[in-house]
């Protein structure tokens, strides 16, 4: 929790914007962006979604940067064994998040593991200059884009269009494994 308070602050700071600024980029409320500053909250994927929207950083971004997993060269990590991996676990939902690559890899992979029964809604910003494909590895995924469901099973894949309101939502009795690889866009 320490390092994705230090983050966001960082983040903040480095865009020289007072909690009033980035609650109104973000639509997280002022006290709820200082208790994760001072870590004395964990903030939920919807939360890190809106909170990484209004940094124009991607969540997988957001958390290889609180990971701290580049290394004083600047370069890749290199190996990166499983036992050692960071995962991020949502509070409300269970949701867990592994980054595979590092913050220097062109390419952002993620592994996510989404319990039965859990939805995780992201705002269309969490989206913007980004494209991504969800790879489902193992069960089923309910994927809500704007308006629009898909029903995917292991295998399936998915490419992202234009950025939309998103539900990822494991509507069955067993967890849900897919993986999230994603590139920035061009922006505006």
């Amino acid at each position: 929790m320490g390092q994705i308070a230090a983050r966001v602050r960082t983040e903040r700071e480095r865009r020289r914007w007072t909690l009033a600024q980035l609650a109104e980029a973000s639509g997280v409320s002022q006290a709820m962006i200082s208790r994760i500053e001072r870590g004395e909250s964990s903030p939920t994927a919807v939360v890190l979604g809106k909170l990484s929207a209004a940094f124009q950083l991607s969540v997988a971004s957001l958390l290889a940067l609180a990971e701290g997993t580049q290394d004083d060269t600047g370069g890749t990590a290199g190996v990166r064994r499983r036992a050692d991996a960071t995962e991020w676990r949502d509070p409300d939902t269970g949701y867990r998040r592994r980054q595979i690559t590092g913050p220097q890899f062109p390419t952002e992979i993620a592994e996510i593991r989404l319990p039965a029964g859990a939805g995780v809604p992201y705002p269309a910003a969490a989206f913007a200059f980004v494209r991504q494909v969800v790879w489902v590895l193992d069960g089923h995924l309910t994927f809500h884009e704007g308006d629009t469901v898909h029903e995917l099973d292991a295998g399936d894949t998915i490419e992202l269009g234009e950025p939309t309101p998103r539900i990822f939502a494991n509507t069955t009795d067993a967890e849900c494994r897919y993986a999230v690889i994603l590139t920035r866009g061009a922006q505006p």
